[in-house]
């Protein structure tokens, strides 16, 4: 029987950038707006949030972001955050603390997915033991080291496996090579399934084309993973939610409201 009790969407900032940085090989010379989302999951057995958006320091120190954002550098461009978007704000605005959150799962950490774990140090950390390899070489330039270089109680993963009854992670590597899923069971909704960067939009999932980044170019194992989700989806009877789809961030409730 599944644990999950509610799911609450948090916008924890927006990006402005280049339409192929999300569709591999198509929209370049198109600009899109993408939301950078979390997620905070309510349990029986204790509260889980997917992925915890971007450092707001790297953001809004004007040091930090000509270090982290260097237009020669990071072609992609800064996301804009306001204090208002932080995890700690959304959580206070739910009554919450940093110290209510027992358990991260991060679909993957490049720095719009992992940075924000400065924000909710002392939890376990789940993510793939590939993911966390490939940020500490690095394998492109959204790992920023120090997103995951403190003291985290690390997690790592490999097979596909539940965290609990009714959040299931699911393998879905090519935008990264230990890039993950999940699959949350809701009490009374159709299931979803929180694709991650597998599908930055619904163009993604639709049309089955890979993120503008794959890991070592491997555009195959990227669409290998968008079929996948398509599957299990069609198994299960769930939901699929892209990751940065501006349209589809629009149609999702905002707290107090929820899904369940």
């Amino acid at each position: 029987m599944s644990q999950v009790l509610k799911l609450w969407p948090l916008l924890t900032a927006t990006h402005r950038y280049d339409k192929s940085f999300s569709t591999r090989n198509r929209g370049e010379g198109t600009l899109i707006e993408a939301p950078i989302l979390a997620y905070l999951i309510e349990t029986r057995q204790g509260r889980v949030l997917f992925d915890v958006g971007c450092d707001y320091h790297k953001l809004n120190d004007p040091e930090a972001r000509q270090r982290w954002f260097d237009p020669v550098e990071f072609p992609m461009g800064p996301p804009e955050m306001s204090e208002e978007q932080r995890l700690t704000s959304h959580l206070q605005g739910m009554g919450l603390t940093p110290a209510d959150i027992d358990l991260v799962f991060l679909s993957h950490l490049h720095f719009d997915h992992a940075g924000g774990l400065c924000e909710v140090c002392g939890a376990d950390v789940h993510v793939h033991e590939a993911e966390l390899q490939a940020a500490r070489e690095p394998a492109d330039n959204a790992y920023f080291a120090d997103d995951f270089a403190g003291d985290v109680r690390w997690k790592p993963q490999r097979d596909e496996y539940d965290l609990l009854p009714g959040l299931r992670a699911i393998n879905t590597p090519g935008h990264t090579a230990g890039h993950m899923s999940l699959l949350i069971e809701l009490p009374e909704g159709a299931p979803v399934i929180l694709a991650g960067d597998a599908a930055d939009l619904t163009e993604n999932l639709e049309d089955e084309v890979a993120p503008g980044l794959c890991w070592r170019d491997r555009e195959d194992m990227a669409v290998d993973s968008i079929r996948k989700l398509k599957r299990v989806a069609a198994e299960t009877g769930a939901e699929l939610w892209p990751n940065h789809d501006i349209a589809f961030w629009r149609t999702l409730k905002r707290f107090p409201e929820y899904h369940a």
